[in-house]
């Protein structure tokens, strides 16, 4: 990891930092958009040359069979299972609080609005397979899908023959019995557009590689596809620390992040030198013993720690940069969270680490990465929902009413809104 003091730098030098690095998606597209078309086109039969070819898939049968099911329970030791179940439950009882409510107004005598929420009927969830299994995923998907009534839940991963037990047990607990053995940008497609096998879904969820993603970006400007969630870029933690955090808490903190890929995005912030030079001698020790050191080595390579003169600077940095993770590794750090305006997901304390949020502690690991947490969320219940307002006007409600609308129909000189209001008068 790279060092830098805060003092040194120049605004132009910390805008840079600040900057996360380019993802050349020009050339991705190059690549996604003939096969997001060929499917659009040619259906399940191009979903399965592109499993083949990039997947490496042999069954001749993409989905998965309720014996299949069946035999992940089978071949999953107890503990897993009972670890699945735990996280699943924490993760339900986070989510139900979720479930928005609806309301109706008289907004004035004879004029009654009301705002009333129903799930998104059919939805799509992306489940990454590539270099990790992730179980996890499945559950911090399709729990809250299932909490907000979704009629049609389908999932998608990418595999050779078999789905990992895990991820189908996990798939059962989460409630999904539609699940594909399809990855990459032909899932996204085969979820987007449908075929004459596999209806088509109205959204999308999950997150995924560069090429997901130019898949998920394309679908959602294409008027036969779908809405996503989110666009995602590599998955990215920032911890803030003081002088009495613990070092070897920190660099376990950073490399369970970096271990995610060579592309995630790490960062220190801290007060003091001497626990700078602490963690990355701990960074040294600890990632000896893991079997992912090559992801992490390479994640480390374009990660830095940055020596801060205070935590309020700190602050300051973070929310510019706006993480999907940040850790507040410091003392007191409950009072710190009033002046948190931009992140994904916060760890409060020494006692708090990411991974915690990642599995088990009941929040959604599916977060805003690349900045986009200035703007949005993570995934939540109300994502799988959409509101429709209705109105009730009677008689006199309508009377009431009439001039305020023709006055600004006329002044917008839509006079066939005016005359709306005045037939229903006469």
């Amino acid at each position: 990891m790279k060092i830098y003091e805060y003092n040194k730098l120049t605004e132009k030098e910390i805008s840079l930092l600040l900057k996360r690095p380019a993802i050349d998606l020009d050339s991705t597209f190059k690549i996604v958009k003939p096969i997001l078309k060929e499917i659009k086109e040619q259906g399940l039969k191009k979903v399965y040359e592109y499993a083949e070819k990039f997947d490496g898939l042999i069954d001749n049968n993409i989905r998965v069979t309720s014996e299949e099911f069946d035999d992940s329970s089978r071949q999953l030791k107890q503990e897993k299972k009972d670890a699945i179940n735990a996280a699943a439950e924490n993760i339900k009882r986070f989510h139900e609080k979720q479930l928005p409510k609806n309301y109706s107004i008289e907004t004035q005598p004879g004029v009654i609005c009301s705002r009333e929420f129903r799930a998104i009927e059919n939805v799509g969830l992306y489940i990454p397979g590539g270099t990790a299994v992730l179980p996890s995923t499945v559950l911090m998907l399709g729990i809250p899908a299932n909490l907000a009534g979704c009629l049609r839940i389908i999932a998608c991963s990418p595999a050779k023959e078999k789905i990992d037990p895990a991820v189908l047990y996990a798939a059962r607990v989460a409630g999904i019995d539609e699940f594909y053995k399809v990855g990459g940008a032909q899932a996204i497609a085969m979820m987007a557009y449908g075929n004459e096998e596999i209806s088509k879904v109205d959204k999308i969820f999950g997150p995924g590689n560069q090429f997901v993603t130019a898949a998920k970006i394309l679908v959602n400007s294409d008027p036969d596809g779908c809405l996503v969630d989110m666009p995602a870029g590599p998955s990215e933690v920032l911890i803030i620390a003081d002088k009495y955090a613990d070092a070897s808490f920190i660099a376990s903190d950073l490399l369970s992040q970096a271990e995610h890929g060579k592309d995630s995005q790490v960062i220190l912030l801290a007060d003091d030198k001497k626990l700078i030079d602490d963690v990355l001698k701990e960074i040294d020790v600890q990632k000896e013993y893991l079997p992912r050191k090559e992801y992490v080595e390479q994640c480390l390579n374009s990660s830095y720690a940055l020596l801060i003169n205070s935590i309020s600077d700190g602050i300051i940095f973070s929310n510019k940069y706006a993480p999907e993770h940040l850790i507040l590794n410091v003392d007191q750090a409950e009072s710190y969270v009033d002046k948190i305006i931009n992140a994904g997901s916060v760890f409060i304390g020494a006692y708090s680490p990411e991974s915690a949020g990642d599995y088990a502690s009941g929040t959604n690991h599916s977060l805003p990465t690349y900045g986009y947490a200035k703007s949005i969320g993570g995934v939540s219940v109300e994502m799988f929902m959409k509101a429709i307002t209705f109105q009730n006007l009677t008689k006199s409600g309508l009377e009431k009413i009439s001039q305020t609308v023709i006055q600004l129909a006329e002044t917008e000189k839509l006079l066939a809104h005016a005359n709306a209001i005045r037939v229903r008068l006469k």
